[in-house]
């Protein structure tokens, strides 16, 4: 234990308490007249042409929303101070109601937080038991909705986060582990544990994010450093793009259908993992997904009560997997239990054979993720043949090249323990954290002493918050992003300002928003006016562990033929030479070829050559 140095975790518990909707009991307390802002939440409907399409309910319901008389106006000004009668009322329902959290969100508090602040301070007092959590700390900019959705999401599952926080500190203190401990962000950050606790709402979606790190780590030390992310496991697909190595980020993001406006990598999931349940629709269609057989039972080869076929039984079932060599033979798959369950709800009820059913539900499985890839990629004006596809989790490289070949994406980058590589970005990433401030004014009103004031006042607020958090001055790195948008457009983007900018930034940056407009959505509207809308700071603090991972450790084995088995490529059976990692050192080798490893199977079909570089990366290339 004494040799940990460093703990970085990745967490699920925050999405899983939103989409179980298995959170806390929580209020909020709100400026009068706003009570139903979580209820009407936006105007437009999930899909535009059914007339049946609900928004799901709030995570608070009515009854626990509590106005308050008081109301701070837009540019800060106090026009109605606080209730205390009517504070004092709210605080005596809420110890009836028993509540576990408050969301404390009022109007504008984004410009002047001192309302918030103080019915904040005013509620830990009365009542220590129950977590607060006040909107203007989770999004300091405008947009109701959107600020209060943060907030009850996050106090939502606050309680939650906390305790099992409270439960891995003290699982780590009895085996003698005293490293610090960091969560993953949903931004691809790192976060100090105490952090986490009170802004839990950044963890969502923390476990994919790893992969999306590690990928632009990878990116960077790259040639083409345009990748697509797939990393497929046992429940989920997901997906990512990053660009000039860097990790896109999301705009509008919701989680079960609720928004949250912090900050979250641009990653897009889908029910397509290796214990995804293949299945016949009531029109006779098969389907994989999104149901899971999850890890317990897990899929029929296991042997642990599964009894509905999944991707794996039938990537079993086509040669794919060697029943014998999973996790280095520690976990035996049953191949004839996966075939019996194949024949049972997939190949008998279409009448097709079982190897044509099996090659079914692969090519399904693959159509999902395509799908899921052409959402970050085609829908977003970018082509995915521009860019490379970096493979991995248990079941990717499985995957990888027949899904690359239905996108014309001609080369696939494997990486050394596929199955571990989200792990490894956590490791590789900084501790970040997003200030800003509402600054809205139009462009061609750009006044430079005011930005300025303001980025240095926002930079002064980061420098204060890492130093707490042990960083020095030059292990930070502080990087100044304005937000703009076309006058009266509802969304906004986000371009970068840079010292050069200060001077010549109306057209500086009115330039790089059409710009960046026009990548996004297909036009620009030139003359039309630019507004700025938001001034943010994003601070990363660089820490010792902050390095490339040394690869060339992981490059190790010896070249060997493992041997030889039935595999179905081009609609038939052929025998397949089965290597190892090691064996593809040296010329491309020519498809059909399948490479066994402890944590993953890379499929190499006809048409394409496998090589291994010095550093343990394989290369996948379409050559027909």
């Amino acid at each position: 234990a004494t040799d940990i140095e460093l703990l970085v975790h990745g967490t699920t518990v925050a999405t899983n308490s939103v989409l179980q909707r298995a959170g806390a009991r929580v209020a909020i307390i709100t400026t009068s007249g706003f009570r139903d802002v979580l209820h009407i939440q936006r105007q437009d409907r999930p899909r535009l042409y059914d007339m049946r399409c609900r928004r799901p309910a709030a995570l608070i319901p009515r009854h626990l929303r509590f106005e308050l008389s008081e109301r701070t106006l837009f540019d800060g000004t106090v026009e109605t101070p606080i209730a205390a009668a009517e504070l004092d009322r709210i605080i005596k329902q809420l110890e009836v109601e028993q509540v576990e959290a408050v969301l404390v969100g009022f109007l504008h508090s984004y410009v002047n937080p001192g309302h918030e602040i103080e019915v904040g301070r005013i509620l830990t007092g009365r009542l220590p038991e129950v977590t607060v959590c006040l909107s203007h700390e989770l999004v300091g900019e405008h947009g109701e909705y959107e600020r209060f959705s943060t907030g009850a999401m996050n106090a939502y599952v606050q309680p939650v986060v906390q305790r099992y926080l409270t439960r891995l500190d003290d699982e780590l203190a009895s085996a003698g582990i005293t490293a610090p401990l960091f969560v993953m962000k949903s931004n691809g950050g790192v976060m100090s544990t105490d952090r986490a606790g009170r802004q839990c709402v950044e963890t969502i979606l923390s476990g994919p994010a790893g992969g999306v790190v590690a990928g632009a780590a990878i990116a960077a030390h790259n040639d083409n450093c345009n990748f697509i992310t797939a990393d497929m496991g046992g429940t989920s697909f997901d997906v990512a793009v990053i660009r000039d190595a860097a990790a896109l980020f999301a705009r509008d993001t919701e989680v079960g259908g609720l928004a949250i406006a912090v900050p979250m990598l641009d990653i897009h999931t889908v029910g397509a993992g290796g214990g995804s349940i293949a299945w016949i629709d009531a029109g006779g269609i098969p389907r994989v997904g999104p149901r899971s057989a999850g890890a317990d039972p897990g899929p029929v080869c296991y042997g642990l009560g599964g009894d509905q076929p999944t991707v794996t039984d039938a990537n079993l079932v086509l040669g794919y997997l060697n029943p014998e060599a999973l996790l280095g033979g520690d976990l035996p798959m049953d191949a004839a239990a996966a075939a019996e369950a194949l024949d049972r709800h997939i190949a008998t009820p279409l009448g097709l054979p079982r190897l044509e059913a099996a090659a079914g539900v692969h090519r399904v499985a693959n159509a999902t993720m395509q799908r899921a890839i052409r959402s970050v990629t085609i829908e977003r004006g970018r082509d995915p043949r521009d860019f490379v596809l970096i493979a991995f989790g248990g079941s990717g490289p499985v995957h990888a090249a027949h899904l690359a070949q239905s996108l014309e994406v001609r080369r696939i980058v494997i990486p050394p323990f596929p199955g571990m590589f989200s792990a490894l970005g956590l490791l590789v990433a900084d501790v970040e954290r997003l200030f800003m401030a509402s600054h809205l004014c139009r462009l061609d009103d750009y006044d430079q002493a005011s930005i300025e004031s303001s980025f240095a006042e926002l930079e002064r607020q980061a420098r204060d918050a890492f130093q707490r958090e042990g960083f020095v001055d030059q292990d930070l790195s502080l990087e100044r992003l304005v937000d703009l948008r076309y006058r009266r457009q509802i969304h906004e983007m986000t371009i970068p300002f840079s010292q050069s900018m200060l001077e010549t930034a109306r057209e500086a940056l009115g330039e790089a928003f059409r710009r960046e407009h026009k990548h996004t959505y297909g036009y620009a509207i030139d003359g039309e006016p630019v507004e700025i809308v938001t001034l943010k700071v994003w601070a990363r603090g660089l820490g010792n562990w902050r390095s490339p991972p040394a690869w060339d450790r992981m490059a190790t084995g010896v070249s060997a033929l493992t041997g030889q088995r039935a595999a179905y490529f081009a609609g038939g059976e052929v025998d397949v030479p089965v290597l190892n990692r090691a064996s593809l050192e040296g010329p491309p080798r020519p498809g059909p070829i399948i490479v066994e490893e402890y944590d993953s199977t890379v499929v190499v079909p006809p048409d394409w050559t496998a090589q291994r570089d010095q550093t343990g990366f394989i290369f996948l290339e379409y050559a027909p």
